[in-house]
C-alpha cells in the first residue's frame, strides 16, 4: 500500500524504477494479493526470504540484497515502514554506500513510540539514523527527529503514502461488498485485526482479547479475518472455544479489508495501518496496545487506546463507547498531508535531492 503509490508517481516522473519484494511477508493472501490488488508491476527482484526469527529474517534480506546493489548502483534505495527488511536494506545500502555512492530515502520515517520492546521500534529508529532522506508521514514525527539529532535539511514533511491507495482504491473497494460476501449482511459489526507478538504470542494476553470479543459478540456481530500466525497461537493455547460466538474468515485482500473497514461501526485493532485507515474513513477505531508510534490518529483521527493494562471489562467498555461515536465523513478528521497526494512529494523531494552531490 505504501510502495504502489510511490512507484506510480517516480515513473510519472520520468525516473527509472525497480521493485525489489524481500518476501517478508509470504502469506499469498497477504502478498500476492496486494500486488494484484493494486495492479503493481511484478517484481524485478524477489528475495524469497519467508519466515524466521528476527535475526534470520535480516540477515537474509542482507545477504540477498546485497548483491543487487553492487550491480545495479541505484541513485536511491528507498525503503518503507518498520519491518525487518527496511532496517535490513537500510543498513546494506549505507555500508555499501563508499563503493555504490547509493542513498537511503526511509518513506514514513520519525514515527516512534517509545516502546524498545517492540521490534519495529528497533527498525524505525536504526532506519532513520543512517537515511539520508528521511520523508515524514505526520508533524508529529517532526519533533521525534529534531530530538534524535537529525539535521533538518535531511527530513521532509511529504505526508501518509498509505492514504494516496486508500483515496484512490476506496471506490473499487466499495464495489465489493466484502462485508456481505463475509455474512454480515447489512448489520453494524466490529471488525478485529490481531497479530503482534505482545497480543498473540502470550497466552494471558490472547486469552483477554478473546475473551472480550466473546462478551462483545452476544450483543453485536465481530468479524475477525485472523492472520494466519495468531490462527496458530490460538489453537495451541486451546482457545478455540472462544470463537464460537465470533465469524472468523480467512485473512483477505487489500481491497476486501478496505471494503471491511469502511462498512465496521468499529474496529479493534493492534495495527499501525488500520489505525491510520480508520482516521480517514471516520470509523472509530480502538487500538489494544499500551502506546501508539501514530499518536496523530489519537489527537486528530478518530483512534483510541485500550485502558491498560488490557482486562476483559475494560475492552468490552471501551469498544461499546467507541460504538456509541457516530462516525464522521470521509477525510473529515484526516492529518495534514494525508490528501492523497504524498507520494507526489515524495517523488519531488526525490528528485530534488537527486541534483545534490550529497
Amino acid at each position: 500500500m505504501k510502495a504502489a503509490p510511490v512507484i506510480d508517481a517516480l515513473r510519472r516522473s520520468q525516473l527509472s524504477v525497480e521493485l525489489v519484494h524481500t518476501g517478508q511477508h509470504y502469506d499469498a493472501n497477504m502478498s500476492d494479493a496486494f500486488f494484484r490488488d493494486l495492479q503493481m508491476p511484478a517484481p524485478d527482484h524477489f528475495l524469497g526470504v519467508g519466515s524466521g526469527t528476527h535475526a534470520q529474517q535480516t540477515a537474509r534480506v542482507m545477504e540477498a540484497f546485497e548483491p543487487i546493489v553492487l550491480d545495479r548502483k541505484p541513485r536511491w534505495v528507498v525503503v518503507f515502514g518498520d519491518v525487518n527488511s527496511t532496517m535490513a536494506c537500510a543498513l546494506v545500502t549505507v555500508k555499501l554506500k563508499p563503493t555504490t555512492g547509493t542513498r537511503v530515502a526511509h518513506v514514513e520515517a520519525g514515527l516512534r513510540s517509545g516502546d524498545w520492546r517492540m521490534p519495529e521500534e528497533v527498525n524505525r529508529v536504526v532506519t532513520d539514523r543512517v537515511s539520508d532522506l528521511l520523508l515524514a508521514p505526520s508533524v508529529d514525527a517532526l519533533p521525534n527527529l529534531e530530538r534524535e539529532g537529525i539535521p533538518s535539511d535531511r527530513v521532509r514533511m511529504v505526508g501518509n503514502v498509505m492514504i494516496d491507495t486508500l483515496l484512490k482504491w476506496l471506490p473499487v473497494a466499495r464495489d465489493r461488498r466484502a462485508a456481505d460476501a463475509c455474512g454480515m449482511g447489512g448489520e453494524r459489526f466490529v471488525l478485529v485485526t490481531l497479530h503482534r507478538p505482545s497480543n498473540v504470542d502470550d497466552k494471558g494476553a490472547l486469552e483477554i482479547i478473546l475473551r472480550a470479543l466473546d462478551t462483545l459478540a452476544r450483543d453485536t456481530r465481530v468479524l475477525f479475518p485472523m492472520h494466519p500466525r495468531t490462527r496458530k497461537q490460538v489453537t495451541s493455547f486451546g482457545l478455540d472455544h472462544l470463537l464460537q460466538r465470533i465469524t472468523v474468515v480467512e485473512p483477505v485482500g487489500y481491497l476486501e479489508m478496505l471494503s471491511l473497514l469502511d462498512s465496521a461501526s468499529l474496529a479493534l485493532t493492534d495495527s499501525g495501518g488500520v489505525q491510520e485507515e480508520t482516521a480517514v474513513l471516520g470509523v472509530p477505531c480502538l487500538t489494544l496496545r499500551e502506546q501508539t508510534e501514530r499518536p496523530i490518529t489519537l489527537s486528530a483521527g478518530t483512534n483510541r487506546l485500550a485502558p491498560w493494562p488490557l482486562t476483559v471489562d475494560g475492552i468490552v467498555a471501551s469498544a461499546r463507547e467507541a460504538l456509541a461515536r457516530p462516525r464522521v465523513p470521509v477525510g473529515s478528521r484526516s492529518p495534514e498531508g494525508w490528501d492523497g497526494k504524498a507520494s507526489d512529494r515524495v517523488a519531488a523531494a526525490l528528485a530534488e535531492r537527486g541534483l545534490d552531490d550529497e
